[in-house]
């Protein structure tokens, strides 16, 4: 019996990239792509960025890794940036977004475990969230497609109904010890939650003495036009998962935390080999140079907004193609009439990437460097394909 020398667990397209330049990947036959999908988020400042290249560079012909048995100088740099510029006082660096969801649940558990409340240790999740792929995460997620054939699923995790407040109140209980939530369902179809439930949740949890996480794995390094999408909401967590656009297309991501929810994560509770090595610290902090600078965000929030206008013309133009548009920002989403993976198809092939996401959307998740030309470029393919649809349907 014959087996792909890479595991099956991917319907991958038929095309592979070896270079990118800003908002654009070129294939082995040097085709280019408008990159509308910037590697599901995380090519925040688009590919070959120089200022990422060049700290890259210089930190690779430092040092690559010493472990975290040693103080690593581009941790504590890039900490205390994080903290000036959020609610949090304290960071754990992860080489992913489900690693800093598994800090983020394990913080929440031992901070009641900490105050002598072991039995606290369920988490409360919303229907159609994704947070990753480990058992935890899936279990988190409680989508049965992600749960199937692992196994018993793992203990502690209770799904309400998205937005149901008065469900959430009835899973709620003396054994809830966070609530954990995405402020835009990325993966479950683009669908932002609206900064009154955001608000509800706060309020919900200081008053039962849980702690309050999000996850802003996609969400976050300004792809709202925000640094994180919360704080259009003036809501903030206990918890904060982060990854994706923080290291621009080098594996990173982080757990933050205020200093009351970490109490309880005390030296040997939690751990990682390659989590906050030098390299990924170097490229983080020259994201954070990029993204901090006056005006970036600012520039995300006006192409955003041009994008928005141009995009929302789709739904009246080609209604039996397009349903709604839907995101914040330069997270954006098309609800389809047609299949989204058949419509992401026609777009590759006219030289645009796009992302699926559930409830038949099409995620636009372009570099958040892009200006409004390439938005121009982006909707002429997208209509171009619409019109390929249109076309089929009056045969």
């Amino acid at each position: 019996m014959s087996f792909p020398p890479l595991l099956p667990t991917y319907a991958r397209a038929d095309v592979a990239f070896v270079r990118g330049e800003g908002a654009y990947l070129f294939d082995e036959e040097g085709r280019r792509y408008l990159d509308f999908g910037a590697g599901v988020a995380v090519n925040a400042l688009g590919h070959a960025n120089p200022h990422l290249i060049a700290a890259l560079t210089e930190q690779a012909e430092k040092l690559w890794h010493t472990s975290n048995l040693y103080r690593v100088p581009g941790q504590e740099k890039l900490a205390q940036r994080l903290i000036e510029t959020t609610f949090a006082d304290t960071v754990f660096f992860t080489n992913s977004g489900v690693e800093a969801i598994e800090a983020s649940i394990k913080t929440a558990r031992r901070y009641h475990f900490a105050n002598g409340a072991a039995e606290r240790f369920r988490v409360v999740t919303f229907e159609g969230a994704f947070h990753g792929r480990t058992l935890a995460a899936i279990a988190a997620g409680g989508q049965k497609k992600y749960l199937e054939g692992f196994g018993p699923k793992v203990e502690g995790f209770d799904q309400v109904p998205f937005g149901d407040t008065r469900a959430l109140a009835e899973t709620v209980t003396d054994a809830t010890a966070a609530l954990l939530i995405e402020p835009i369902q990325g993966e479950g179809g683009l669908r932002p939650v609206p900064p009154e439930f955001l608000r509800h949740l706060r309020t919900l949890c200081d008053e039962r003495g849980m702690l309050l996480i999000f996850d802003e794995i996609q969400t976050g390094i300004g792809r709202t036009g925000k640094l994180f999408a919360h704080e259009w909401a003036g809501v903030e967590p206990d918890i904060m998962a982060i990854a994706k656009g923080i290291g621009g297309g080098f594996p990173m991501g982080a757990c933050l935390a205020t200093a009351e929810a970490a109490k309880g994560m005390t030296t040997g509770t939690h751990g990682t080999t390659f989590g906050g090595n030098p390299l990924a610290m170097a490229v983080g902090n020259a994201v954070l140079d990029v993204v901090l600078a006056p005006g970036f965000l600012e520039h995300v929030q006006r192409v955003g907004n041009y994008a928005t206008q141009q995009f929302s013309s789709l739904i009246a133009d080609y209604p039996a193609v397009f349903e709604d548009l839907r995101g914040e920002g330069l997270m954006l989403g098309l609800k389809m009439r047609v299949p989204n993976t058949d419509f992401i198809d026609s777009l590759r092939a006219r030289g645009m990437l796009a992302i699926a996401a559930g409830d038949n959307v099409v995620r636009l998740l372009p570099p958040l460097i892009i200006e409004e030309p390439q938005v121009r470029e982006a909707m002429e393919k997208l209509s171009a394909a619409a019109q390929e649809f249109v076309a089929r349907s009056s045969e």
